[in-house]
């Protein structure tokens, strides 16, 4: 990938005068003495000066805290570092410290109601009564709460109640099936489960009460059910207590109140795909989300108070607890429950239109699909308000960047980020101080440390390498659930390089600073002895017509060095041997003979993780011969149907 020498969007001087991170660089002048000609310059001087640097965030945010801390980190390398020991904090409070009555808390639709708004007061209203709900049934600091609901308020209600009062949080969305979700939550234990009896999406109404009574009676450690009837207000539960979600909250209007905890106090439990074995349940501090989320979200976003902020979500990705981050700035939260393909690709540009959404956030599939369906938002809606768009998920083509200012809006910043799960945030991603360049990253991320390795694991610019951070961040996972000597958590960053975290990802620091991601690094092509970034080749295909969607897997075994294509069709197009031609004419041209698949092969769908994520490295151990039922979780699916072809091949090529 050859990122253009020409801007494709430069801020203005305003733009720049008017961001959060020019507030911060002046004071920090004022306070501090430092003085930063440039973001490259400050974003050096904040992995150098760690401890300085999350101090002067401390101090900046004026963050509260029953106590002040004794060190900013202890001396333990990573993944033993401890931050702000001694601290007392609670991340709700910093959320309703920017109550006010000038603009509402959360604005929600879905297809099945019309925009409805949510004020402050009201939040703040409803999260007191689910509080006092939750401490009359017993719950105490530490007790888990789990939420198997839509991408809806009553979602972020019981988030901050839970969060209110010490306990610990942890969410699915309801289009995962059982095994998937008991397989996350019966590892925390919870105490009770907050559910839905069903949602919508697509147009088409989805019943999972059984599923609801299923986890309910697997996972014994739930005490109570709180149900929320979306479907079927008869909706009822078989074998465990229950209470309607509507009962839930109908008490006596209190005063809202906050437990602070230690800093590295849980706030969530989160997960692993699953795809392949049991998830690893990823848990996060209190006191380093808090502190991450406040950092990008108020600098790298830019998110000011009254903004509206929108991710397309659901409650089983990382995202939708990134986003209730655009509280802690004071932002409005826009949520939207639904297909975004529903009636059309529209339907959220239409959203974006009808209420003035600031900041729009999505993904690089989400683009890449107005691309083929040939949208055209920025003539057909007025997207006067819009500032920025966030594009996250999987790497996001050049063909996006340009799609982008053509078709939304010209004046525009595009923030393509990349991050995880596994810090609940991004490592690299957008400043309003720079200008955007196609097919790259704007920047790393400030206090992450980031570099690419070489095999020797020598750090590499203008060049390929593995994604690492060699300094610990607070929002790094204190630990994964039940992994009492950090076993699992080792495994997961730290066996390749020790004391350095190995994110998993093919990466390139590029001659500006910026950053180019090419896919998983553990879905390597490799191909005489060259690699490969996967995102290549997509990049390559997403701009033929024809093809709907793709994935490519290299196949190394003895003497096996195979690299098929896999390709969905648009409708009413086959694969002939003419499509073939231009496929493998399109990626020589674009990159190397090397990229050029061996094999074209159609197929009905391709597999995703209910998250969105490719499943290249699962199909690529089915065809190396691994045991499916080792390999494939369908409950972790997004569409468990598309991965029976892989099945019907697996071993065959070996």
């Amino acid at each position: 990938m050859n990122p253009t020498s020409t801007p494709i969007w430069t801020p203005s001087q305003q733009f720049k005068n008017d961001a959060n991170l020019s507030h911060y660089m002046a004071w920090l002048n004022k306070n501090y003495n430092l003085s930063f000609d440039d973001y490259e310059s400050l974003w050096q001087w904040s992995v150098d000066e760690i401890d300085l640097f999350w101090a002067s965030l401390w101090e900046y945010f004026e963050i509260l805290s029953n106590n002040p801390y004794q060190e900013v980190r202890s001396d333990k390398p990573m993944p033993y570092t401890q931050w702000f020991n001694g601290a007392e904090i609670n991340y709700a409070e910093h959320i309703f410290r920017n109550a006010t009555n000038q603009y509402p808390a959360i604005l929600f639709k879905s297809e099945e109601h019309q925009t409805q708004e949510l004020t402050w007061e009201d939040l703040k209203t409803k999260v007191a009564a689910f509080k006092r709900f939750l401490t009359d049934h017993g719950v105490e600091k530490g007790d888990r709460i789990v939420a198997y609901l839509p991408n809806i308020p009553e979602a972020t209600i019981a988030f901050l109640a839970t969060n209110a009062l010490g306990a610990v949080w942890s969410s699915t969305a309801p289009d995962f099936g059982t095994s998937s979700v008991v397989d996350r939550f019966l590892q925390i234990q919870p105490k009770v489960l907050i559910a839905a009896d069903g949602y919508h999406y697509g147009g088409k109404a989805f019943n999972r009460i059984k599923e609801v009574n299923e986890i309910a009676e697997v996972i014994a450690s739930i005490e109570i059910v709180v149900l929320l009837p979306l479907l079927n207000t008869n909706s009822r539960l078989e074998k465990k207590p229950f209470v309607s979600w509507q009962k839930a909250i109908q008490r006596p209007k209190e005063e809202l109140t906050f437990s602070r905890v230690p800093f590295s106090h849980p706030i969530w439990v989160l997960y692993s795909s699953g795809t392949t074995g049991k998830p690893k349940a990823i848990t996060h501090s209190q006191g380093g989300v808090l502190m991450e989320h406040l950092k990008y979200l108020t600098f790298h976003n830019d998110v000011h108070g009254g903004d509206r902020c929108f991710w397309y979500t659901t409650t089983g990705w990382m995202m939708w607890n990134y986003i209730q981050a655009s509280l802690l700035c004071g932002g409005t939260m826009v949520l939207y429950d639904g297909s975004p393909a529903y009636p059309d690709l529209n339907v959220l540009w239409q959203y974006a239109e009808e209420i003035g959404i600031t900041h729009f956030g999505t993904s690089a599939g989400f683009i890449v699909a107005n691309i083929k369906a040939e949208t055209h938002p920025g003539n057909d809606f007025d997207l006067s308000k819009l500032v920025s768009i966030g594009s996250t998920g999987s790497p996001l083509p050049p063909e996006g960047f340009e799609w982008i200012y053509k078709q939304v809006k010209q004046d525009l910043w595009l923030t393509s980020i990349s991050g995880g799960t596994d810090v609940c945030s991004a490592f690299v991603g957008g400043t309003p101080l720079l200008p955007v360049y196609i097919g790259e990253i704007q920047c790393r991320a400030l206090g992450c440390r980031l570099e690419a390795f070489n095999e020797e694991g020598i750090p590499v610019y203008e060049a390929m390498g593995e994604m690492v951070i060699t300094e610990p961040m607070p929002s790094m996972p204190v630990y994964f659930w039940h992994d009492e000597n950090y076993q699992r958590y080792i495994e997961s960053y730290f066996e390749v390089y020790p004391g350095v975290w190995r994110h998993g990802d093919w990466t390139e620091i590029t001659a500006r600073k910026g950053v180019i991601i090419y896919g998983r690094s553990d879905a390597t092509l490799n191909r005489g002895g060259i690699r490969i970034g996967t995102s290549e080749i997509y990049s390559a295909v997403d701009g033929i017509a024809e093809i709907a969607d793709s994935m490519v897997v290299y196949l190394d075994k003895e003497n096996l060095d195979y690299m098929p294509l896999f390709i969905k069709l648009s409708p009413d197009h086959q694969l002939t041997e003419s499509l073939k031609h231009e496929i493998k004419s399109t990626i020589r041209k674009s990159y190397t003979p090397r990229h050029v698949p061996d094999e074209i092969i159609q197929v009905a769908d391709i597999p995703y993780t209910i998250s969105g994520k490719k499943m290249e490295t699962p199909v690529k151990k089915l065809l190396m011969g691994m045991d499916p039922k080792k390999v494939v979780n369908r409950d972790a699916m997004r569409n468990p149907e598309a991965m029976d072809i892989y099945i019907a091949m697996a071993g065959s090529l070996t």
